[in-house]
């Protein structure tokens, strides 16, 4: 359960992620990516020091970085492309599918099992997330944002992709998540660099952009990569429905959003869609209980 909680302070932080960024709309989203996992990869610096590792952490098999490297890029610069060529609130919908699809997805893992309840529960997660991202509205898919919707839905399978992996590839060091950091800050810097006109910051930017890059897009990578490899994996697929929940909740407190019942209903689903999957837990624990 430690391994779960660790994961699951990385959706925490996630969860801010919306809050954070709107402080910085005037930043390019690739020179943001660049500056933010720049902070991350100082990030890893650090963490590696507090470890106490070595270079030798960086020798992994190639299937490694690349898995990690794809996983970090390749999911932001799908979003980024997503959100570029579909309105904001579908393409965020069709985005959060990867909870769904670790759980799913974990059925593949050595010594997983899915049931039903996982299934419902992961289910009952995503419609709360979906009724906190309408907003009361309704969903209205059009044709002319095919190419938004795919990107969307290819992040989705980026990143879940990426966390089931992450769980195959137990062994790797959760320091190497820096390296990965490092690697997609330069493959952003040089997208920038080419499609993108740069902007200077001022200083309530370049808090935000610190925050963010030590937070949401810095340690919360770190969290989630020894979360997923050591924790119940299913129960952090649904429970990373909270991060649209609790950033709703801060932008409320914050003055930039309206709070609503949909928010008290979602948290409901969410909360109940999260004990249907963590129910075998649950039941090994009143067992273990029961036998003391």
């Amino acid at each position: 359960m430690k391994s779960t909680m660790i994961g699951f302070s990385a959706i925490l932080m996630w969860g801010l992620l919306a809050l954070l960024t709107s402080f910085t709309n005037k930043i390019p989203p690739l020179q943001l990516t660049a500056m933010t996992f720049t902070i991350a990869f100082v990030v890893g610096l650090l963490f590696w020091g507090f470890k106490g590792a070595n270079s030798r952490c960086f020798k992994q098999p190639v299937i490694v970085w690349l898995n990690g490297v794809f996983g970090l890029f390749g999911y932001h610069i799908l979003y980024f492309i997503a959100l570029k060529n579909a309105p904001a609130v579908e393409a965020s919908l069709i985005a959060y599918l990867w909870p769904l699809f670790i759980v799913i997805f974990s059925a593949l893992l050595p010594k997983e099992k899915l049931h039903w309840f996982h299934l419902v529960g992961a289910f009952i997660g995503f419609a709360g997330a979906t009724l906190i991202m309408l907003k009361g509205g309704s969903l209205n898919l059009k044709p002319e944002y095919i190419v938004g919707y795919a990107a969307a839905f290819s992040c989705s399978l980026i990143w879940a992709t990426y966390s089931i992996i992450s769980r195959l590839l137990g062994e790797s060091p959760t320091e190497l998540v820096g390296g990965f950091c490092g690697v997609t800050a330069l493959l952003s810097a040089t997208c920038h660099l080419l499609l993108e006109n740069s902007v200077s910051l001022d200083r309530s930017e370049w808090l935000a952009v610190i925050a963010l890059g030590v937070g949401p897009v810095g340690a919360a990578f770190f969290f989630w990569d020894y979360g997923v490899k050591h924790g119940n994996i299913k129960l952090l697929g649904t429970l990373s429905y909270t991060a649209p929940l609790i950033s709703t909740i801060m932008l409320i407190s914050f003055g930039r959003a309206e709070p609503s019942w949909n928010t008290a209903i979602a948290c409901l689903m969410i909360v109940v869609g999260a004990a249907l999957v963590a129910l075998d837990t649950i039941k090994r624990f009143v067992r273990v209980k029961r036998s003391e």
